[in-house]
């Protein structure tokens, strides 16, 4: 496999700066993946404040200053922690994983959650989360009696071992 083999594909979104401050977070241009083959594109915080506090174990719902909204059907924006912001800080997005459905044409919101035992403070402009745009299905139900035999089977958590 070559380098390329590796650049992502590309689908047209549109782009919406629903706040005035916005668009000088993100360079006068749009959210931007950190390196050419990175998945997801780096969200900032748009508050009207510099910063603000977060207590150890508290929740925050955070503004971007951005709406998007893809022009093919099956695609969403979910919205990931920052690694380094989690590992390092405790900064992680509440939920787990947030989800820009492809519909919802508001501002996007970042709820983080501060799981450091510390305060923790967030800047204007400070990289708070990572979009990423992926496909999704939705299923066509089908019931049935039984489901086919796995060699899993109703085995849950844990049961292969550790």
């Amino acid at each position: 496999m070559t380098k390329t083999d590796y650049l992502p594909l590309e689908e047209d979104f549109e782009i919406q700066y629903v706040r005035p401050e916005a668009k000088n977070l993100y360079e006068n241009s749009f959210p931007q993946p950190a390196t050419p083959f990175s998945a997801g594109c780096d969200l900032a915080a748009c508050l009207m404040e510099r910063e603000i506090f977060l207590e150890k174990g508290a929740r925050i719902k955070i503004p971007t200053g951005l709406a998007i909204q893809p022009l093919k059907r099956g695609l969403a924006g979910f919205i990931y922690s920052r690694s380094g912001l989690g590992a390092k800080d405790g900064l992680i997005v509440a939920q787990g994983v947030g989800l820009v459905d492809p519909d919802y044409t508001g501002e996007i919101f970042v709820f983080i959650l501060n799981t450091c035992g510390e305060k923790r403070t967030i800047s204007h402009g400070q990289r708070i989360a990572q979009l990423v745009i992926q496909p999704f299905v939705r299923p066509k139900w089908r019931q049935v009696a039984t489901l086919a035999k796995t060699e899993r089977g109703a085995g849950g958590f844990g049961h292969t071992g550790i």
